[in-house]
């Protein structure tokens, strides 16, 4: 009608609701991953305990400046008290000092541990993926065999043999810490390459890489623009479990004695140096095994929060 007004597009209610939906709809992915991890409260919860437990161990030794080698005979052997709260050993070192200084290395030999695993398992996983015949056969056949393998008389007898020589050239607390980083991290890559594997024969047939290739994309841009982001979930939940694994591989070849040095306290050292002594001194193992339980309990629903975070059938 003339002197009417044409009605704006958003006055329509329909339209308006529509709108509504695709603006709330519009999340940033990782905002909608932190509302899903945010969900598992014992994932938060255990986020929480080791990142507590990551920054004590770093600032620790400003906080609590007691050298890991005084010794006092006068304080053996003692319970914890104000001056030593987490007590002492058979020497009358300070046990706390000592665990600061042994969860860096603890944590540093699993998070190494794991890059090297995760890296050689996408390499393989990837490589075995994209490829057809032949080479997936030779690298399953490959990642079966390192399957197969007993993996702890394994690790004993590679560190006994190549121990003193990685001493005798990197020196040796890097040298025993190398070793230890690349044989532990060397025998916990194939669930990771089977995971990629699995990862890339299922995306490789998704519509988005047909387009790729019907554009003209090399295979190795389609691994790595397309598929491989893709495929990186699952791999980050196998990261964190192989952190766990690795602390409690480096922990049992401390406590065996065929870890680090005595000198060098790691948590596992730590429980190999207290086994001779529980019946009168238990905080000397009570706080080292706490301390592997707790980051090593954390780590494994840190990894179970992220696996609901990265599966696509769970939704807020």
């Amino acid at each position: 009608m003339a002197g009417s007004t044409p009605a704006s597009p958003s006055a329509d209610p329909a339209v308006a609701e529509i709108g509504a939906v695709v603006t709330a709809e519009h999340v940033s992915p990782w905002v909608d991953a932190w509302r899903k991890f945010r969900r598992h409260k014992l994932a938060v919860a255990s986020s929480i305990a080791l990142l507590t437990i990551i920054v004590a161990v770093i600032v620790g030794p400003w906080l609590w400046p007691v050298s890991i080698n005084d010794i006092d005979f006068t304080a053996r052997l003692q319970p914890p008290s104000r001056a030593h709260p987490f007590g002492t050993d058979d020497l009358g070192q300070d046990l706390l000092a000592r665990m600061i200084y042994g969860g860096r290395i603890s944590l540093a030999v699993g998070l190494a541990a794991m890059l090297v695993a995760i890296i050689v398992g996408v390499i393989i996983g990837a490589i075995a993926g994209i490829s057809r015949g032949s080479v997936d056969t030779a690298l399953m056949w490959l990642t079966d065999l390192f399957l197969s393998l007993p993996q702890l008389p394994l690790l004993l007898l590679i560190i006994y043999l190549f121990r003193d020589a990685l001493k005798d050239i990197f020196g040796v607390e890097m040298g025993v810490f190398i070793l230890i980083v690349v044989v532990i991290g060397g025998l916990r890559w194939m669930p990771v390459a089977r995971l990629v594997r699995a990862q890339f024969l299922s995306l490789r047939e998704k519509e988005f890489v047909e387009a790729a290739q019907a554009l003209g994309a090399s295979k190795s841009r389609q691994v790595v623009r397309h598929i491989l982001p893709n495929a990186m979930g699952p791999v980050i939940v196998a990261a964190t479990i192989d952190v766990a694994a690795a602390i409690i591989a480096e922990s049992t070849l401390s406590f065996l004695g065929l870890g680090f040095p005595p000198d060098i306290p790691t948590w596992g050292r730590l429980l190999f140096d207290a086994k001779d002594f529980l019946d009168y001194a238990p905080h000397w193992a009570l706080f080292p095994g706490a301390a592997i339980f707790i980051t090593v309990l954390a780590i494994n629903f840190i990894g179970d929060g992220l696996r609901d975070t990265f599966d696509p059938r769970r939704v807020l």
